[in-house]
């Protein structure tokens, strides 16, 4: 598998994975009714953050986007976000696209990273951050709409770097 930067020619297969993730309602706060060209805005980051694809063999496998997490005062600590293709869940791939952002953000400066919307009930999530190191700093009690499990908690979640 191999972690490079998103080219225009990669969004024919990134935006299913996108689309799919977003559709299942359970794990970001994106809205499912978004068409694809506003996917594809809130996803594939602008310089200087950085959009990325887990390749391998010419399929990708999952993407992560990175970038500062606020501007001015906040703009020493990361974000990220990562998806996974459905049939490359459990097989490393959101773990190798996590290291490769806290790589980059290692690499541009940054102090820390955070990540301010992990769904709780995502525990496969949950459990990979914290083994990279991250804190739940706060949870916010029944910020996120769950399709099956109703009104459940979003971590804000963070690691020094």
């Amino acid at each position: 598998m191999r972690i490079r930067e998103c080219t225009e020619d990669d969004w024919a297969q990134v935006r299913p994975i996108v689309a799919e993730v977003v559709a299942a309602g359970d794990t970001f706060p994106y809205d499912p009714a978004w068409p694809a060209e506003v996917l594809r805005e809130v996803w594939v980051e602008r310089p200087p953050g950085l959009t990325v694809v887990a390749e391998e063999d010419g399929r990708i496998l999952g993407t992560a986007k990175m970038g500062t997490n606020r501007p001015g005062p906040g703009a020493h600590v990361a974000t990220a976000s990562f998806m996974v293709a459905a049939p490359a869940r459990g097989r490393g791939v959101g773990r190798a696209l996590c290291e490769y952002a806290l790589d980059w953000a290692r690499g541009r400066g940054y102090a820390a990273m955070q990540f301010n919307a992990v769904v709780a009930s995502n525990t496969a999530a949950v459990q990979l951050y914290r083994r990279l190191g991250f804190a739940v700093v706060g949870t916010v009690p029944e910020a996120f709409a769950h399709p099956s499990l109703g009104r459940v908690g979003l971590h804000v979640m963070h690691r020094r770097l």
